[in-house]
């Protein structure tokens, strides 16, 4: 069973998450499947049919969150101390050909979210990224081509 690496944040917004579809969405799908059933011929109910599809996307993302929870590896990233590029770090980059800065947190794939500036461990950049130091060069292989960066900071909180 492979492990999971994920932040202590990430894993704290799983539970969360796995803790309100059990408490909240679950039974409230529930009660729409009765209520649904109660209206009569099943087989013209739209309403029986968008709960039924509802629950079963509850059901799957249930199942998905409590096995990312149990191959979990949380990671404390507070207590890193490294110069380089480690899983958790926030990572300040420059693009060499327009100079633009960007600013990325690494984290496991269930919490990446690129609008909040976290990248997925697997990400191609932050697998370029992994091991390197402040001043290194970086190159990505991007579906537009090759991009260059200049890793300027590396911070962990």
């Amino acid at each position: 069973m492979q492990q999971v690496p994920m932040t202590v944040e990430g894993h704290i917004a799983l539970t969360a998450e796995l803790k309100h579809l059990k408490s909240v969405e679950r039974p409230a799908i529930i009660n729409a499947i009765s209520e649904a059933r109660a209206h009569g011929d099943l087989s013209e109910n739209a309403e029986y049919h968008a709960a039924k599809e509802k629950q079963g996307f509850i059901e799957s993302r249930l199942a998905h969150l409590e096995d990312q929870l149990a191959r979990a590896q949380v990671v404390d990233t507070s207590s890193i101390k490294s110069d380089r590029v480690l899983f958790g770090a926030n990572v300040t980059v420059v693009d060499v050909s327009d100079e633009k800065e960007y600013t990325y947190r690494i984290v496991g794939e269930e919490e990446a979210d690129i609008e909040k500036g976290k990248i997925s461990v697997s990400s191609p950049i932050a697998r370029a990224m992994i091991g390197k130091t402040e001043g290194d060069e970086i190159e990505v292989n991007t579906p537009k081509g090759q991009k260059f960066y200049e890793l300027a900071k590396i911070e962990y909180a």
